[in-house]
């Protein structure tokens, strides 16, 4: 099978997320993907050909240091594998327009810094104030995920903790249940409903069911229709934005998340 060989001299997670996001146009089922991180030197370069790195694929790259980068570059040739440099353009640029040498120091991206543990304190709290709890408390938060169960509302939160640094905190909307009166107190701009389709919940919820001792009342398609439409209804009390997670990844609900608290701000 076509592989594409992520290699890096820090995690490679970037290098792997542009490759994945290439290959998504095509399918991504089309190749296999070989993610190899912490490749600093041209005899980890060498090993790596002679035991691993195989045709067909490509290599997909980010390498600071320029010995193991000509090191790759001369390998990968010698075995007719194709490379793509996924900084080094980039790079070259930066340095024409601030006319400045780049420090060549692998995983610079992921030291610690001040954003690190902002975004460790927002995961923290997203488990603090997870499903409803500590309500009282949920003033504090960035935004507030409501939605029946099922809708994300967990998945989200720990999306916008992880990469955008957010306070979130959800709150689940039941059925035949009145909301707490606290979300009624906090601002609606803060407030994001998450919606599904029916059908795909229903989906989601037996797969969920099979695992657990919930009752019957929580795959039915005629309750579950029943539970989005009551939570359109809160929402539009609320008055707050909304927004349908159907089929979608959590990283683009997180987005349009983002996108609607920017719209509210403004």
């Amino acid at each position: 099978m076509f592989t594409i060989y992520i290699l890096s001299d820090s995690s490679g997670e970037t290098a792997e997320l542009v490759a994945k996001s290439a290959l998504s146009q095509f399918g991504l089922d089309k190749a296999a993907l070989c993610r190899l991180p912490k490749i600093r030197s041209a005899d980890q370069i060498k090993k790596l050909f002679l035991s691993l790195i195989k045709p067909p694929g490509i290599i997909v790259y980010t390498l600071v240091l320029p010995e193991t980068r000509e090191a790759l570059i001369e390998q990968a040739k010698k075995h007719s594998i194709p490379v793509h440099d996924v900084l080094g353009d980039l790079v070259n640029k930066f340095e024409n327009i601030f006319h400045s040498v780049p420090l060549h120091e692998p995983g610079l991206r992921l030291q610690i810094d001040r954003t690190y543990f902002n975004r460790m304190e927002a995961i923290h709290y997203a488990i603090q104030y997870d499903d409803g709890q500590n309500i009282n408390g949920i003033d504090s938060a960035d935004v507030v995920l409501a939605g029946v169960s099922g809708t994300g509302k967990t998945p989200a939160c720990m999306c916008l903790a992880q990469h955008y640094g957010l306070k979130a905190a959800n709150v689940p909307i039941i059925l035949g249940v009145n909301p707490q009166k606290k979300i009624f107190q906090i601002n609606p701009q803060k407030i994001i409903g998450l919606i599904c389709d029916p059908l795909i919940l229903q989906s989601f919820r037996t797969t969920r069911a099979s695992s657990a001792g919930y009752s019957a009342d929580y795959f039915e398609l005629e309750n579950i229709t029943e539970e989005i439409e009551s939570s359109k209804k809160i929402f539009r009390e609320l008055k707050c934005e909304v927004v349908n997670m159907t089929n979608r990844a959590v990283e683009d609900i997180a987005v349009e998340i983002i996108s609607k608290l920017e719209i509210v701000r403004r």
